[in-house]
Protein backbone atom coordinates (compact mmCIF):
# COMPACT_ATOMS: atom_id res chain seq x y z
CA UNK A 1 0.00 0.00 0.00
CA UNK A 2 0.97 3.54 -1.28
CA UNK A 3 -0.97 5.49 1.29
CA UNK A 4 1.01 6.52 4.51
CA UNK A 5 -1.89 8.69 5.99
CA UNK A 6 -4.72 10.48 6.09
CA UNK A 7 -5.41 14.06 6.98
CA UNK A 8 -8.83 15.45 7.47
CA UNK A 9 -10.44 18.92 7.48
CA UNK A 10 -13.26 18.99 10.12
CA UNK A 11 -16.90 21.24 8.86
CA UNK A 12 -17.96 19.72 5.96
CA UNK A 13 -15.93 16.59 5.51
CA UNK A 14 -16.50 14.59 8.91
CA UNK A 15 -19.21 16.03 10.30
CA UNK A 16 -22.24 18.66 8.91
CA UNK A 17 -22.00 21.28 11.16
CA UNK A 18 -22.00 24.25 9.19
CA UNK A 19 -25.91 24.37 9.94
CA UNK A 20 -24.60 24.81 13.42
CA UNK A 21 -21.99 27.65 12.80
CA UNK A 22 -24.84 29.29 10.88
CA UNK A 23 -27.64 28.76 13.74
CA UNK A 24 -25.12 30.41 15.64
CA UNK A 25 -24.52 33.47 13.43
CA UNK A 26 -27.97 33.86 12.71
CA UNK A 27 -28.73 34.04 16.61
CA UNK A 28 -26.14 36.80 17.43
CA UNK A 29 -27.12 38.70 14.70
CA UNK A 30 -30.73 38.74 15.58
CA UNK A 31 -30.05 39.23 19.27
CA UNK A 32 -27.34 42.53 18.20
CA UNK A 33 -29.02 44.94 15.24
CA UNK A 34 -27.23 42.97 12.87
CA UNK A 35 -28.78 41.95 9.34
CA UNK A 36 -27.64 37.91 8.49
CA UNK A 37 -28.99 35.33 6.03
CA UNK A 38 -27.62 31.21 4.36
CA UNK A 39 -26.53 33.21 2.23
CA UNK A 40 -23.94 35.64 4.32
CA UNK A 41 -23.42 32.40 6.34
CA UNK A 42 -22.05 30.38 3.60
CA UNK A 43 -20.33 33.11 2.25
CA UNK A 44 -17.99 32.20 5.40
CA UNK A 45 -17.83 29.10 4.92
CA UNK A 46 -14.28 27.43 5.29
CA UNK A 47 -13.38 30.77 7.25
CA UNK A 48 -11.99 31.27 10.49
CA UNK A 49 -14.24 32.34 12.92
CA UNK A 50 -12.52 36.07 13.45
CA UNK A 51 -13.07 36.11 9.78
CA UNK A 52 -17.15 35.59 9.91
CA UNK A 53 -17.34 37.85 12.83
CA UNK A 54 -15.69 40.36 10.92
CA UNK A 55 -18.19 39.99 8.00
CA UNK A 56 -21.03 40.21 10.72
CA UNK A 57 -19.91 43.21 12.33
CA UNK A 58 -19.91 45.16 8.64
CA UNK A 59 -23.27 43.79 8.11
CA UNK A 60 -24.66 45.67 11.37
CA UNK A 61 -24.10 43.22 14.48
CA UNK A 62 -23.48 45.43 17.46
CA UNK A 63 -20.64 43.63 18.94
CA UNK A 64 -17.03 43.37 18.70
CA UNK A 65 -15.10 40.54 16.77
CA UNK A 66 -13.92 39.11 19.80
CA UNK A 67 -18.01 38.59 21.51
CA UNK A 68 -19.58 37.45 17.92
CA UNK A 69 -16.34 34.54 18.09
CA UNK A 70 -16.65 33.46 21.46
CA UNK A 71 -20.76 33.46 20.72
CA UNK A 72 -20.57 31.56 17.97
CA UNK A 73 -17.62 29.15 19.44
CA UNK A 74 -19.85 28.92 22.65
CA UNK A 75 -22.85 28.04 20.40
CA UNK A 76 -21.28 25.15 18.12
CA UNK A 77 -18.98 23.84 21.46
CA UNK A 78 -22.31 23.25 23.18
CA UNK A 79 -24.28 21.72 20.49
CA UNK A 80 -21.02 19.31 19.39
CA UNK A 81 -20.83 18.00 23.11
CA UNK A 82 -24.80 16.97 22.51
CA UNK A 83 -24.47 15.30 19.32
CA UNK A 84 -21.27 15.07 16.63
CA UNK A 85 -23.39 15.17 13.44
CA UNK A 86 -21.31 12.72 11.54
CA UNK A 87 -21.18 12.35 7.50
CA UNK A 88 -22.96 9.04 6.85
CA UNK A 89 -20.00 6.33 6.04
CA UNK A 90 -16.95 8.51 7.53
CA UNK A 91 -17.08 7.11 10.78
CA UNK A 92 -16.83 3.31 8.76
CA UNK A 93 -13.54 4.49 6.90
CA UNK A 94 -12.00 5.91 9.78
CA UNK A 95 -12.48 2.52 11.37
CA UNK A 96 -10.93 0.83 8.08
CA UNK A 97 -8.20 3.01 8.45
CA UNK A 98 -7.65 2.42 11.65
CA UNK A 99 -7.57 -1.50 11.63
CA UNK A 100 -5.26 -1.13 8.64
CA UNK A 101 -2.73 0.90 10.42
CA UNK A 102 -2.96 4.47 8.43
CA UNK A 103 -2.86 7.17 10.78
CA UNK A 104 -5.15 9.96 10.48
CA UNK A 105 -4.70 13.76 11.30
CA UNK A 106 -7.50 16.13 12.12
CA UNK A 107 -6.37 19.13 10.36
CA UNK A 108 -8.78 22.41 11.41
CA UNK A 109 -9.50 26.10 11.32
CA UNK A 110 -11.55 25.57 14.36
CA UNK A 111 -10.65 26.04 18.11
CA UNK A 112 -8.50 23.46 20.32
CA UNK A 113 -11.55 22.39 22.23
CA UNK A 114 -13.89 21.79 19.26
CA UNK A 115 -11.48 19.28 17.58
CA UNK A 116 -10.23 17.84 20.88
CA UNK A 117 -14.23 17.21 21.21
CA UNK A 118 -14.36 15.39 17.86
CA UNK A 119 -11.69 12.96 18.62
CA UNK A 120 -12.81 11.95 22.34
CA UNK A 121 -16.34 11.28 20.48
CA UNK A 122 -14.52 9.50 16.99
CA UNK A 123 -14.34 5.81 17.15
CA UNK A 124 -11.32 4.70 19.35
CA UNK A 125 -8.15 4.82 17.75
CA UNK A 126 -9.24 7.07 14.37
CA UNK A 127 -6.71 9.99 15.56
CA UNK A 128 -3.26 10.23 16.30
CA UNK A 129 -3.40 13.96 16.86
CA UNK A 130 -4.55 16.95 15.78
CA UNK A 131 -4.16 20.97 14.45
CA UNK A 132 -6.36 23.16 15.34
CA UNK A 133 -7.25 26.75 15.02
CA UNK A 134 -5.56 27.73 17.84
CA UNK A 135 -1.87 26.22 17.47
CA UNK A 136 0.94 28.60 16.02
CA UNK A 137 0.93 27.78 12.67
CA UNK A 138 -0.29 30.19 9.36
CA UNK A 139 -4.17 29.12 8.88
CA UNK A 140 -5.53 28.00 5.52
CA UNK A 141 -4.96 28.27 2.46
CA UNK A 142 -1.43 28.49 3.42
CA UNK A 143 -0.13 25.20 3.60
CA UNK A 144 1.35 25.55 7.04
CA UNK A 145 -1.36 23.03 8.85
CA UNK A 146 -1.14 20.15 6.67
CA UNK A 147 2.61 20.40 6.77
CA UNK A 148 2.64 20.65 10.63
CA UNK A 149 0.15 17.47 10.53
CA UNK A 150 2.91 15.89 8.52
CA UNK A 151 5.29 16.71 10.75
CA UNK A 152 3.61 14.86 13.69
CA UNK A 153 3.50 11.96 11.79
CA UNK A 154 7.05 11.94 10.84
CA UNK A 155 5.88 12.41 7.22
CA UNK A 156 8.92 13.80 4.66
CA UNK A 157 7.79 16.58 2.38
CA UNK A 158 8.82 14.20 -0.68
CA UNK A 159 6.11 11.85 0.72
CA UNK A 160 3.27 14.32 1.01
CA UNK A 161 1.79 12.87 -2.02
CA UNK A 162 1.55 9.41 -0.49
CA UNK A 163 -0.94 11.34 1.94
CA UNK A 164 -4.59 11.97 1.38
CA UNK A 165 -6.38 15.11 2.58
CA UNK A 166 -9.90 15.21 2.23
CA UNK A 167 -11.33 19.24 2.55
CA UNK A 168 -14.63 21.06 1.74
CA UNK A 169 -13.66 24.94 1.14
CA UNK A 170 -11.90 26.49 -1.50
CA UNK A 171 -9.60 27.80 1.47
CA UNK A 172 -9.12 24.16 2.53
CA UNK A 173 -8.76 22.55 -0.50
CA UNK A 174 -6.43 24.98 -1.53
CA UNK A 175 -4.44 24.38 1.77
CA UNK A 176 -3.99 21.49 1.52
CA UNK A 177 -3.13 20.59 -2.42
CA UNK A 178 0.07 23.36 -1.67
CA UNK A 179 1.19 21.40 0.96
CA UNK A 180 2.00 18.54 -1.60
CA UNK A 181 -1.06 16.21 -0.08
CA UNK A 182 -3.51 14.54 -2.75
CA UNK A 183 -6.07 16.38 -2.11
CA UNK A 184 -9.79 15.37 -2.54
CA UNK A 185 -12.53 17.94 -2.17
CA UNK A 186 -15.97 16.81 -0.35
CA UNK A 187 -18.74 18.32 -2.29
CA UNK A 188 -22.05 16.57 -0.65
CA UNK A 189 -21.86 19.25 2.45
CA UNK A 190 -20.54 22.33 0.77
CA UNK A 191 -23.07 24.89 -1.37
CA UNK A 192 -20.13 26.55 -2.93
CA UNK A 193 -19.14 25.28 -5.82
CA UNK A 194 -15.69 23.91 -6.09
CA UNK A 195 -15.05 22.49 -9.25
CA UNK A 196 -12.18 24.87 -10.02
CA UNK A 197 -9.99 24.55 -7.26
CA UNK A 198 -6.52 22.57 -7.49
CA UNK A 199 -8.24 19.27 -5.82
CA UNK A 200 -7.12 16.11 -7.50
CA UNK A 201 -10.46 14.67 -7.31
CA UNK A 202 -13.53 14.79 -5.76
CA UNK A 203 -15.55 12.79 -3.63
CA UNK A 204 -19.53 13.29 -2.99
CA UNK A 205 -20.22 11.72 -0.07
CA UNK A 206 -18.36 8.79 1.20
CA UNK A 207 -20.68 5.34 -0.27
CA UNK A 208 -17.60 3.35 -1.99
CA UNK A 209 -15.15 4.97 -0.56
CA UNK A 210 -12.71 2.33 0.67
CA UNK A 211 -8.68 2.09 2.02
CA UNK A 212 -7.98 0.37 -0.98
CA UNK A 213 -9.76 3.34 -2.88
CA UNK A 214 -7.79 5.94 -1.35
CA UNK A 215 -5.09 4.18 -1.87
CA UNK A 216 -5.48 4.36 -6.04
CA UNK A 217 -6.03 8.01 -5.88
CA UNK A 218 -2.65 7.49 -4.56
CA UNK A 219 -1.44 5.42 -7.07
CA UNK A 220 -3.30 7.30 -10.06
CA UNK A 221 -1.53 10.39 -9.03
CA UNK A 222 1.73 8.81 -9.13
CA UNK A 223 1.31 7.27 -12.02
CA UNK A 224 0.70 3.64 -10.52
Amino acid sequence: MLLKAVFWDMDGTLIDSEPYWHESEMKIAAEYGGYWDDDLGWQGSGKPVPEVAKMMVAHGTKLSIEEIGKGMIDYVTKREQERIPWIPGVEDLLRSLSAAGVPSVLVTASPRNLAQNLVNQAPSGSFVDFVSGDDDVAKKPDPAPYLRAAELLGVAPEDMARCIAVEDSISGITSAARSGATTLAQTAYMRNDTSAGPQFASLNGYAGITVDSLDGYIRQRLGQ
